[in-house]
């Protein structure tokens, strides 16, 4: 795209694109609460200020070419759907905490936000939209576009960034856990994992604690245990969870498994590029009933779960039971009421029950050189979910390795357990915090 094109240079149809909401989407929507909604966000940090001006333009330009993002939620009858907006969202100085709940009745209006706070622009998107790599597309699009008008650089479309001069094509669109469902679905039955208990924050005040680590560091002592920096990652917070059990259930018997969350990007193992929600998950864990556990064991529980079930026909299988659901002649005419209802009896037994936390690696995020050259860091962090009061989102940058903590709980010991873990194998680690200083201050290392 030129450099100083205007918004008017690119002209939105008059009838609007509508959607049904992909497969993994459906279950947000209905196991939404009062004060809970599932949001994501992911951030762009600037080396100067933003210009709150150029990035609402910058945002203009882009909501055209993703008419799957920039939209709003819809009801219907029987099923809840997404609708294109007409126009982009007014961009907005972020004055609170990062991942305010988002209302249902914004959510009918824009299901995403974008807001800046001095050299940071960040999106904060409804789960139903995108997932955390179709959010990355968006916002190194939209960072992109901001430079270009912002330093008149030339950025290349590359890197996961889109022309937004060109129209999404039908496959960006699609739902592809419909294309790629499997004869068989797998079953999903598991144990029941265990939750960290905390004192919730009465007025919904959300902690965020990031530790930065060197990249290379980190991918070094993964190495030297023979696995991988999202394994290693995972391991540590098993430790931590696994540690946090054993001192508050002190009978073995009653110890519940400690499992996390992983999810796998699909696209990486199907030929996929759509913009849509497109991931799925591994929940590796370890019973304390069976006896202690090492780091070690640990370590090699996560790897080989990981090994076994990394492929496309186990990822397949495991989310044909879901495209199967919806499939259901029953369920297809059932009202949307009745399906909300049982979506949320559902979600409330099986959701968040089956994990104790999840943690989610964006992976190194890569950018061409022209952008880089003005993107200092970039960061995920994901909500929390309705009943698990944490959640860890993962991503690299420039060298740098950036694991966001967030909880709604007065209690930091889980991030506190987890960089002393990391303090005590040699890692150099520099810790951030909005936590409330006159309570809590932050974790010390």
């Amino acid at each position: 795209m030129p450099y100083g094109i205007d918004a008017a240079g690119i002209e939105m149809k008059q009838n609007l694109r509508w959607m049904k909401l992909d497969n993994a989407a459906k279950i947000y929507p209905a196991a939404r609460r009062k004060y809970w909604t599932n949001v994501f966000r992911l951030s762009v940090t600037f080396a100067d200020e933003i210009d709150p001006a150029l990035l609402q333009q910058a945002l203009d330009l882009t909501v055209r070419r993703f008419p799957s993002v920039a939209v709003r939620l819809r009801t219907g009858a029987f099923w809840y759907y997404l609708e294109q907006i007409p126009e982009a969202p007014r961009v907005m100085s972020e004055s609170s905490c990062s991942l305010n709940r988002m209302t249902f009745r914004s959510i009918r209006r824009c299901a995403f936000r974008v807001l800046y706070h001095q050299n940071r622009i960040s999106a904060e998107f409804f789960h139903s939209v995108t997932d955390g790599n179709g959010g990355l597309v968006f916002v190194k699009t939209l960072a992109a576009v901001y430079a270009r008008l912002r330093y008149g650089a030339d950025i290349p479309c590359e890197e996961g960034i889109l022309d937004v001069g060109e129209e999404a094509t039908e496959s960006e669109l699609e739902d592809s856990f419909g294309r790629y469902d499997s004869p068989v679905g797998a079953s999903r039955r598991e144990d029941n994992a265990y939750c960290l208990p905390g004192s919730r924050e009465p007025d919904g005040f959300l902690h965020v604690t990031t530790g930065i680590l060197d990249t290379d560091e980190v991918l070094r002592l993964a190495k030297a245990h023979g696995t991988t920096l999202t394994v290693f990652l995972a391991a540590v917070m098993m430790k931590a969870i696994y540690e946090i059990q054993n001192e508050r259930v002190p009978d073995p018997r009653a110890r519940e498994s400690v499992r996390i969350l992983i999810p796998v990007n699909l696209r990486k193992l199907f030929d996929s590029d759509t913009m849509r929600n497109f991931a799925s998950y591994i929940t590796p864990g370890i019973d304390p009933k069976l006896g202690e556990y090492s780091f070690e064991e640990m370590v090699s529980v996560i790897h080989h779960s990981m090994a076994l079930e990394l492929n496309p026909k186990k990822m397949s299988a495991k989310f044909t039971a879901n495209v199967r659901s919806e499939q259901s002649p029953i369920l297809r005419v059932m009202p949307l009421f009745l399906k909300n209802f049982a979506m949320k009896m559902v979600y409330n037994c099986v959701g968040e029950k089956k994990s104790s936390i999840c943690l989610s690696n964006l992976g190194a995020v890569r950018l061409p050189e022209a952008l880089a050259a003005h993107v200092r860091r970039i960061d995920f962090v994901l909500g929390v979910q309705a009943k698990t009061p944490c959640n860890c989102g993962v991503c690299s940058y420039g060298g740098k390795l950036y694991i966001n903590f967030i909880r709604n709980i007065r209690e930091s010991e889980l991030e506190r357990r987890f960089f002393t873990e990391l303090r005590r194998r040699g890692l150099h680690i520099l810790i951030e915090s909005n936590q409330r200083e006159e309570r809590h201050g932050a974790p010390k290392i």
